[in-house]
């Protein structure tokens, strides 16, 4: 039979032994060592210099005096001196210096933070469940660099998933960003978490920025798609509608700017010839082009343009906001009709 226990070597009482007292006294002490182990740090490699009765130390790396070559010991003062505890793989101690548990592998005492642990569910004031493995209720999360920089990765598993950050309120959403059902990037919104409006989307193969619903800056009117070309309306020198209008009928065609420009043109129509007799050369028969949008009443606009012929330019006679006289000049007599290219450029409004 052994003379100690199997686990935490208590010395045994003998039958028959003389001065039982003393046997029982030793384990009674290896126990008032052990039982709710706390020692008062695990990082010191010499004894303190004033010990007291009861001091327990895990003796660190690089020993030296009274504690040489007992790394990793426990180091308990008692009324004989130090006495040194072998631990155990799964001897736990509670560190004062630290305010946490240390576990003894095998190897070393380590701490949770220094060990590869795994949990299945995690809550930190709050509970964890199959869904949110991890719970976390706190007025605000720090997470730092760890000497350079950071990342917070959320991988998914395929590009129709969803890898997003989901903003609540009373647990319903308001606010999503991230990669949803491909792999573009998008912002998303909703006034009540069941009906959603994309605001911003990046195409994960161009990088080109969508505005699904428009775009404001500074309280100016939405910039969308739909405004940006259609029909142009303005108040008190601010777009109230489209910021292009553009559109053509039998007079030609036009473009209007919200600013208030307007630039008509027109090059399907012609003169007869350009052989009447004026001065030391020839016109044509005058040609009235009515725009295919009026101008700003009483602003007439700048009329330009040019004849297809050789040797012949148009001139405009007294351009009114709705319309212009135009003929075609020449030094030589042409017969056959001059086709025209006309165009106009003034204000709407």
């Amino acid at each position: 039979m052994s003379d100690t226990t199997d686990i935490l070597e208590l010395p045994l009482i003998l039958p028959a032994q003389a001065q039982k007292h003393v046997t029982h006294n030793e384990a009674l002490l290896l126990l008032d060592a052990l039982v709710q182990l706390a020692v008062a740090d695990r990082d010191r490699s010499a004894p303190p210099a004033l010990p007291v009765a009861g001091d327990r130390h895990i003796v660190a790396a690089g020993a030296t005096g009274l504690w040489a070559g007992q790394e990793g010991q426990l180091a308990v003062m008692t009324a004989a001196g130090w006495q040194f505890l072998a631990p155990r793989p799964g001897w736990q101690a509670y560190l004062l210096s630290e305010a946490r548990l240390a576990v003894y592998d095998g190897l070393s005492w380590v701490t949770p933070d220094q060990t590869a642990g795994s949990f299945a569910r995690l809550g930190i004031s709050a509970t964890a469940d199959a869904v949110n493995r991890l719970a976390l209720a706190s007025p605000a999360v720090l997470m730092s660099h760890a000497g350079a920089g950071m990342q917070l990765k959320l991988n998914k598993a395929s590009a129709a998933e969803t890898g997003s950050l989901l903003f609540q309120t009373g647990w319903s959403g308001r606010a999503e960003m991230g990669c949803t059902g491909s792999d573009d990037f998008a912002v998303k919104v909703s006034a009540d978490g069941s009906a959603w409006q994309v605001a911003l989307a990046l195409g994960a193969a161009t990088g080109i920025a969508d505005f699904p619903q428009g775009l404001r800056v500074a309280g100016s009117p939405v910039c969308s798609r739909a405004s940006l070309v259609g029909t142009v309306t303005q108040s008190a020198g601010l777009p109230t509608g489209a910021v292009l209008e553009r559109g053509s009928n039998a007079s030609g065609s036009w473009l209007r700017l919200a600013d208030g420009t307007q630039i008509c043109w027109h090059h399907g129509f012609s003169v007869a010839n350009v052989s009447t007799a004026l001065g030391a050369g020839f016109t044509s028969p005058a040609v009235s082009w009515s725009y295919p949008q009026s101008f700003l009443a009483g602003s007439a606009p700048v009329v330009s343009g040019l004849a297809d012929g050789v040797d012949c330019w148009l001139a405009a006679a007294a351009p009114s906001a709705s319309s212009a006289s135009l003929r075609v000049l020449s030094f030589l007599s042409k017969a056959g009709s001059q086709a025209l290219r006309v165009m106009a450029v003034g204000r709407w409004i």
